[in-house]
């Protein structure tokens, strides 16, 4: 009985064994292939979509961003160029030639964005009440023309004290772009603003002895 019972018990485990073998190769094969099926979809699909709703989308906050920034810009990089020939300190100097370098390649990409949305590009001159945009910071065209006749020290002091109030209407603007813009390029600009923007505060406000 014993010899009998050996064979059959034998081959009741190598059937078990290969049974055994063949479910987990299927289960396997299941778990392998089901990640890199759901991988290789997640890898195609979604960048695609994600890289056309970033380049794509713009919302009303967008345009108004853009349309309020570029003014707002202009008005800088003009209070900087006083500065070439009428401030004393090399300090101003420096700090007006970076604000410059800055803005203006800032103000060609905002630019282009209006263009490529089929909006108006506000136009040089345009003043802060045109088109109803709210640019908090800017100065007036009285403030623009006192900067304008002032030199030396005096202008030193003026200029840094302007453009600190020009840069936290900048850093406001920028602020409502981040909570409701949708075009992440607009939103990434916007956060290079409030970084760079308050890091100048910063600078002026120690130039003129407040920190």
């Amino acid at each position: 009985m014993t010899a009998h019972r050996s064979p059959i018990r034998r081959a009741a485990a190598v059937a078990a064994a290969a049974t055994a073998s063949v479910v987990l190769a299927a289960c396997g094969g299941g778990e392998d292939s089901s990640p890199s099926g759901h991988d290789g979809h997640s890898k195609s699909a979604s960048p695609s979509a994600s890289a056309l709703a970033q380049q794509g989308e713009h919302n009303t906050a967008d345009v108004s961003f853009a349309k309020g920034m570029i003014p707002h810009h202009r008005q800088a990089v003009e209070m900087a160029e006083l500065a070439e020939t009428r401030a004393a300190s090399a300090e101003v100097k420096t700090l007006a030639a970076e604000i410059k370098k800055a803005q203006d390649p800032e103000i060609r990409t905002l630019s282009g964005w209006l263009t490529s949305w089929g909006e108006e590009v506000p136009k040089e001159g345009e003043s802060a009440e045109h088109g109803g945009h709210a640019m908090s910071g800017m100065m007036t065209p009285e403030e623009m023309d006192k900067l304008e006749k002032s030199s030396g020290k005096v202008f030193d002091t003026a200029f840094m004290e302007l453009m600190i109030k020009h840069h936290e209407g900048a850093i406001e603007m920028a602020k409502t772009e981040q909570s409701n813009g949708a075009y992440k390029p607009a939103k990434d600009m916007a956060g290079t603003i409030i970084t760079s923007q308050s890091a100048e505060i910063e600078r002026m406000n120690k130039l003129l002895g407040k920190s």
